[in-house]
């Protein structure tokens, strides 16, 4: 299996860190937030991963090279202009070839199994599953309601207070099968925005994934301090 990690966000929110380094660059513990991805990723068996950039992409071409340190390949796609998660991923269509792949946000910190997660996945029909955790404060990620057999009712991206219906939030990791790329088109460059909506609304199949963990998006430098101070406690 294949995986896609978005790594080309330009992290502004964590200035000035970002001014010299990528947002997946930034050291947690010593080690830079995207390697603990590659590290995951390579213990459940993952070979190929594709790694989108744009924001002082030599930095994390010459850090992961060509994966070989971790037991796999790495590609690079390197975007002159941000082409949003979808479109990224969309970039990408040709050499994920026809079966199901994984795409991954490189900026968020977190455990994850993913054997078990592949395994439910390929369990389901559909177009595709998205991990989520329960979460109080969901405004600033992509909220998702979740009915029967684990299926998403509602996406909606970044909601203000009034329009929150669930506490269930995007982690940010996704399995899906070569039908996303038919609703990456027409300007449906965002997942969350374009196109997890436009699938649900036609009535195409996408399912959950419920984790039991916490997700840390590292949005800005007082989250990196809190979540650097906690694990330096465990």
């Amino acid at each position: 299996m294949k995986a896609v990690l978005l790594a080309a966000g330009r992290g502004t929110r964590l200035r000035p860190l970002t001014d010299e380094m990528p947002k997946v660059m930034i050291p947690i513990n010593g080690k830079p937030i995207l390697e603990y991805h590659i590290d995951q990723l390579a213990r459940a068996g993952i070979k190929d991963i594709y790694i989108n950039l744009h924001h002082l992409p030599d930095q994390i071409k010459n850090y992961f090279d060509d994966g070989r340190k971790w037991g796999l390949r790495i590609q690079y796609s390197y975007e002159p202009a941000i082409l949003g998660t979808a479109g990224a991923v969309k970039k990408l269509e040709a050499m994920l070839g026809d079966d199901a792949f994984l795409v991954v946000y490189g900026d968020n910190f977190f455990e994850m199994n993913y054997k078990d997660f592949v395994a439910f996945s390929e369990s389901k029909t559909g177009i595709g599953v998205v991990a989520a955790f329960k979460k109080d404060d969901v405004q600033g990620g992509g909220i998702l309601e979740i009915g029967d057999e684990e299926r998403i009712l509602r996406f909606k991206e970044k909601p203000n207070p009034s329009g929150v219906f669930s506490h269930w939030v995007s982690a940010g990791v996704f399995y899906f099968r070569k039908e996303i790329f038919e609703f990456i088109h027409n300007g449906f460059f965002d997942f969350g925005h374009d196109v997890f909506p436009e699938i649900i609304k036609i009535g195409k199949k996408l399912y959950a994934y419920k984790l039991e963990q916490d997700v840390c998006a590292i949005d800005d430098i007082d989250l990196l301090n809190k979540l650097e101070d906690g694990l330096k406690y465990k």
